[in-house]
């Protein structure tokens, strides 16, 4: 954390050894040596670990106190739909405590940067690892305060869209996530002979020209359009007890074991951050699943799952601080049960011609539920985003080639499945029009088969 120590370069070595160096010069030359312990993700680890205790016990202690505010100020959800299994009223707020977790965490490395206490223990690196980056915190607040109004007061939906845009460009004003279009980019500009893909465009009648950094702004528009993805995956997903809470705590593990990684390999600037940044998450998430989890005292609401998500989002995002494209797929690997969802929802509205917005119960929860009750749907759900978990971790071990490979057959499968899931509905109704149709006419007789249907029925080698 402090910018003006001496770099180093860390080197990986077995676990148990040391090395010999002197940053200085030649060994032999200053006459002396310097033992550095290997740089592993455990050893990240354990210098970070503050940062979870602090989130896991701020989220756990606030929890109860924002159940409280939320009922004494009717921030209640009432059991009004169908759709929702509890059957008594569940006070919202819980977002706001996760929320004061992540704080807590964050606020660690801060007091550990700014004063003698040793809470944390960063990493050596060759990079000046800077403070918590304040864009991050802004783009947090502003989602969660668009979720906590949508709570409250209930938000036009146009309104949560657009805090979701504003925390999306907070992200910009750090660079953070514009680098991942550098890795799919740069390529495509070599080809076209511009490999930064910085354009100047001449102005009519003025000197000077305007400079088009495509780079930049492909960036831009993908961090919109992943914060606006993310967010609303994570918010159709909360639909049973702890469902979202447990989904995301295991998928920020997995952010968390990449992050290790990268700062173990001394990658960039956001290395610590990105670290701090999983820690919280997962300790706001494990703190507070216990009241979450069926049966739930208390529910995230828009605050919470809109704010889990674009945690989530960020922290993909920071993989690819350095062009590591290949990271962020293996990061979106991890994410996946979200998205899956999410897609399925899309397709599945859009082939029976309802609006996005339009609610229903065919999310994978409700169908698992109805056959398994809510706990275990929850812990088959849990198993599904552990798998995930488990393959985008071993995506990020390969190669490039594997990842995009993957990632090409995961996407394949999830939208033949939607179209799939979403025909089967569509040939139900049509089939249950058709039996109402021929009931009202009287007749139950079998139409006779086309000319075409005759010869498929007809067996082989008889005469016609």
């Amino acid at each position: 954390m402090n910018p003006t120590a001496t770099p180093f370069n860390p080197m990986i070595v077995p676990p148990g050894e040391s090395i010999a160096l002197n940053p200085l010069g030649d060994l032999s030359q200053q006459g002396a040596e310097v033992a550095v312990e290997a740089v592993t993700r455990l050893s990240v680890f354990h210098g970070y670990i503050g940062v979870f205790l602090a989130a896991f016990l701020v989220t756990m202690l606030a929890t109860p106190l924002m159940r409280r505010l939320a009922i004494k100020n009717g921030v209640i959800d009432h059991p009004n739909d169908p759709r929702k299994e509890h059957k008594m009223p569940i006070a919202y707020l819980g977002g706001v405590a996760v929320y004061l977790g992540l704080l807590a965490g964050i606020a660690v490395s801060y007091i550990s940067m700014l004063t003698p206490l040793d809470i944390i223990q960063p990493h050596l690196s060759d990079y000046p690892q800077l403070a918590f980056p304040f864009s991050i915190l802004l783009g947090m607040t502003l989602i969660m305060l668009a979720g906590l109004l949508d709570d409250i007061i209930g938000l036009d939906p146009r309104l949560k869209i657009a805090g979701m845009l504003l925390a999306a460009a907070a992200l910009a004003m750090n660079d953070i996530g514009v680098k991942v279009a550098a890795g799919v980019m740069e390529p495509i500009g070599s080809l076209l002979g511009n490999e930064s893909m910085i354009y100047s465009i001449p102005i009519p009648g003025i000197e000077g020209a305007f400079t088009l950094d495509l780079i930049y702004w492909t960036g831009t528009a993908v961090i919109a359009i992943f914060v606006l993805g993310g967010c609303n995956a994570s918010n159709l997903i909360d639909g049973l007890d702890g469902l979202l809470t447990g989904v995301t705590s295991i998928a920020a593990a997995g952010f968390l074991f990449l992050a290790l990684g990268l700062a173990a390999m001394d990658d960039g600037i956001l290395d610590s951050s990105r670290v701090i940044l999983c820690m919280a998450l997962l300790g706001a998430c494990l703190g507070f699943l216990p009241h979450n989890f069926n049966p739930a005292t208390i529910f995230l609401g828009d605050a919470g799952s809109l704010l889990l998500g674009y945690c989530s989002i960020v922290a993909v995002l920071s993989l690819g601080d350095t062009g590591k494209t290949p990271l962020v797929v293996a990061g979106l690997i991890i994410y996946l049960l979200p998205i899956i969802d999410t897609t399925l929802a899309i397709v599945r509205r859009k082939m029976s011609g309802l609006p996005m917005s339009a609610p229903d119960a065919q999310h994978l929860h409700h169908l698992l539920k109805r056959s398994l009750g809510v706990k275990g749907a929850v812990f088959v759900l849990y198993g599904m985003a552990s798998c995930f978990c488990i393959l985008g971790i071993v995506v990020s071990l390969g190669r490039a080639r594997l990842a995009y490979v993957l990632a090409l057959v995961v996407a394949s499968f999830i939208l033949v499945t939607a179209i799939k899931v979403a025909r089967i509905k569509i040939i139900e109704e049509q089939a249950h029009k058709a039996t109402a149709a021929r009931s009202r006419n009287g007749s139950g007789k079998k139409p006779k088969p086309t000319r075409t249907e005759s010869r498929e029925d007809t067996p082989v080698g008889s005469s016609t």
